[in-house]
């Protein structure tokens, strides 16, 4: 056999080796979704009460008031649950550019609190970063592999972890409104008159962000003054911002279809997600 031949048959090699890699990664990668999931449907109570009543809404700050009169209708179904599909591009670089493309699911229970993130980002051509980005029971969880298979990060825990990803689940709760509702658990207090401060608690995990409204009542961008920032393998505090635009109206309620999360660095501000949602099904209260 030739030269040609023996490289042939090992690019032939190294091709089902690297097919058997990708399979063998997506059926581990589902399995994990699966035990996440399941942690996540475990710790899972009913919204109460099942409607929207604007009684609620007596006491609150006036932009708040403003935000939900702007977003939801009398008699609004409280949302029990969300699946979120989503497109975008991510910088995987932390100090310099570096946009990959990726889309995503994420499945969201609003009652206990918890949401999985499951993404698929494209590195290059054939190899892709599987990433679960998680809020389960009291705890958050982060995994990000390549081809599923390869771990690149690993974490799970309280602490930091777990109120980073409780502060997730609060500033995308403009994707599932009543969830910001007095009556589900969220409490606001008084800024000034385009923002408010929101805490929302989870057992012993707590967090407050600021939310800003604009002109027509609904949430611009929402902010903490510290999150956990992995660099490295290292969690490190910084302020976040994530920034919403794009509403629609979705079954009845007024919603953000685009967004941008970005850490707020003493060298400036520096965006590290942008996405738009392609597909949103709700669970309501019975």
């Amino acid at each position: 056999m030739n030269w040609f031949g023996w490289a042939g048959l090992a690019l032939g090699g190294a091709v089902c080796v690297v097919l058997a890699a990708r399979g063998f990664g997506a059926w581990r990668w589902r399995a994990a979704t699966a035990v996440l999931i399941s942690q996540i449907e475990a710790a899972r109570s009913v919204p109460s009460p099942p409607l929207y009543s604007s009684r609620e809404l007596e006491g609150l700050p006036a932009p708040v008031q403003r935000y939900f009169r702007a977003v939801l209708k009398e008699g609004q179904r409280m949302v029990a649950g969300a699946a979120i599909e989503h497109v975008g591009a991510m910088n995987m670089s932390v100090t310099g550019e570096q946009w990959k493309s990726f889309t995503s699911r994420q499945q969201v229970l609003t009652r206990r609190p918890g949401f999985l993130w499951d993404a698929r980002i494209a590195m290059f051509p054939g190899f892709a970063v599987r990433v679960h980005d998680a809020y389960a029971a009291g705890e958050g969880a982060l995994h990000a592999a390549l081809l599923g298979l390869i771990d690149v990060a690993k974490l799970r825990g309280g602490g930091e972890l777990a109120r980073g990803e409780l502060m997730r689940f609060l500033a995308e709760a403009a994707w599932y409104p009543t969830t910001l509702l007095p009556s589900q658990g969220a409490r606001w207090s008084a800024v000034d008159e385009r923002s408010a401060n929101v805490t929302y608690s989870d057992g012993p995990v707590s967090v407050t962000l600021l939310f800003r409204f604009n002109d027509a009542g609904l949430i611009d961008s929402m902010r903490a003054e510290a999150r956990g920032r992995m660099v490295g393998k290292v969690i490190t505090m910084a302020p976040w911002e994530g920034r919403w635009s794009g509403y629609q109206t979705c079954d009845g309620m007024t919603v953000p279809m685009s967004g941008e999360v970005a850490w707020l660095l003493p060298e400036g501000r520096k965006p590290y997600w942008r996405g738009s949602i392609t597909s949103l099904r709700y669970e309501y209260a019975s």
